[in-house]
């Protein structure tokens, strides 16, 4: 359902009905390309169930994760900001459902001024705050911490405790070796945080995940929620930060 999208849920429904029939189901396969950098814009994709990470690659080939994207929001915001171009790579790395809206009508209902207009500009700013701070968690914080954080944003962001990434993909997403995603995932895994197998990643206990994350990821989940009306996570068991706030 498009509502299953926070963005598209929040839209009042005169809003939602006109813009109803152009919203065109997308499935994701893990590893689908959604624009590479440089390319021109024609569609804004809403995840429901799946989740995107934004890439920035270097000329020699390695890349890192600079954003992720689930059902909170949504990936094309040069459309609304004038650019026209992708300025990094789109690539889901949790396959699931989206819907997808061509960017001349985005640009319409954004140019009326009116709700949809405000919701994106704050999200604009609380995917501005995540781009910021990953830079920060990538340059001082350690890669157990950086582990952390990648797997309670993928949590927030899926309905289950399941996490599907290979340590290659976590790797290549934070910018670091794989050994060291082994060690790290070693160490939870030993600590009865998580389970490991072949790609799989069951969370077995989020609120330790909590406790040794960096503050990074509570910077950025309190800027979504202060910015973002009704931003619950589909995964049923709630964090123990969103709790405390309730």
């Amino acid at each position: 359902m498009p509502r299953h999208n926070l963005l598209i849920n929040a839209l009042p429904d005169e809003v939602f009905d006109r813009i109803r029939p152009h919203l065109e189901p997308a499935p994701m396969p893990t590893g689908e390309v959604l624009y590479e950098s440089g390319d021109a814009l024609c569609y804004a994709y809403f995840p429901t169930t799946s989740i995107v990470s934004l890439l920035y690659e270097l000329e020699n080939g390695s890349s890192a994760e600079i954003a992720v994207v689930g059902n909170e929001g949504m990936i094309g915001v040069a459309l609304l900001t004038g650019g026209g171009t992708m300025p990094h790579r789109a690539v889901v790395r949790s396959a699931g459902d989206c819907y997808r809206l061509k960017g001349s009508l985005l640009k319409n209902e954004f140019n009326r001024d009116g709700v949809l207009h405000q919701l994106l500009l704050h999200y604009i700013q609380a995917l501005l705050t995540q781009i910021s701070q990953t830079a920060v968690c990538n340059r001082h914080h350690s890669i157990d911490q950086q582990l952390c954080r990648c797997l309670l944003l993928s949590l927030d962001r899926l309905p289950s405790n399941e996490v599907v990434m290979t340590q290659e993909l976590i790797a290549n997403m934070l910018g670091v070796r794989r050994e060291g995603i082994t060690e790290a995932a070693g160490k939870l895994q030993e600590a009865g945080l998580i389970r490991y197998s072949r790609g799989h990643i069951t969370i077995e206990h989020r609120e330790g995940l909590e406790e040794r994350v960096c503050e990074c990821y509570t910077v950025v989940k309190q800027e979504f929620d202060r910015l973002l009306p009704c931003r619950c996570p589909l995964n049923p068991a709630r964090s123990s930060l969103a709790l405390a706030r309730a």
